[in-house]
């Protein structure tokens, strides 16, 4: 069964997550917590990335789609035909992760969120940021990122912080998508 994207009326979204001592990573409890992030993110269409605290778990961990990479690999690589060749990259997990980088360079990003429904705005975040965190088997990694990677780096943090973009948006806007304006009317 997959666990329900908690709202932004959860108090656990306003909580700051708890460490996980390195030593639990790989335990059952943590493992299992991993899969129902991935499930709950893969259930989502429009997502690229989920924080625990989204499905109920105050816990600093946060889970990047696969499909993040491969979006990436389109932007740089214009010129080749990716739309073509299925690849499939796996979800990047990030626990205990730190902010270790932030470019000085700043850009209004367009924003939204699985725990703020329908609700769309612009913040302004580093370009570029470089991430410290340990992966499911509890190995400590670096990754660096520029533009939608640098962006989801900060929102996630941001999540195990207890802050929602909308504390920092502009310009919010509700788009609700038209299929479900249309089930509205329906019902």
């Amino acid at each position: 069964m997959t666990k329900r994207i908690l709202q932004k009326e959860a108090l656990v979204l306003r909580k700051m997550a708890e460490e996980i001592p390195q030593n639990e990573i790989i335990s059952p409890k943590i493992q299992s917590i991993l899969e129902e992030m991935k499930t709950a993110l893969a259930s989502q269409d429009d997502g690229v990335a989920i924080a625990a605290p989204q499905i109920g778990y105050a816990l600093r961990i946060f889970v990047v789609s696969g499909k993040v990479e491969s979006i990436s690999k389109k932007i740089r690589n214009k010129n080749e035909d990716l739309e073509k060749r299925t690849v499939n990259f796996p979800d990047q997990v990030y626990i205990n992760p730190v902010i270790k980088k932030l470019s000085k360079e700043k850009k209004l990003m367009e924003e939204g969120c699985l725990s703020v429904r329908f609700l769309y705005g612009k913040v302004t975040r580093s370009n570029k940021a470089s991430v410290v965190a340990y992966d499911e088997n509890g190995k400590k990694f670096t990754r660096g990122g520029t533009g939608l990677v640098a962006q989801i780096f900060q929102h996630e943090v941001d999540h195990l912080n207890g802050i929602l973009f909308t504390d920092k948006a502009k310009e919010i806007e509700e788009m609700i998508p038209e299929h479900m304006k249309r089930d509205a009317i329906v019902k």
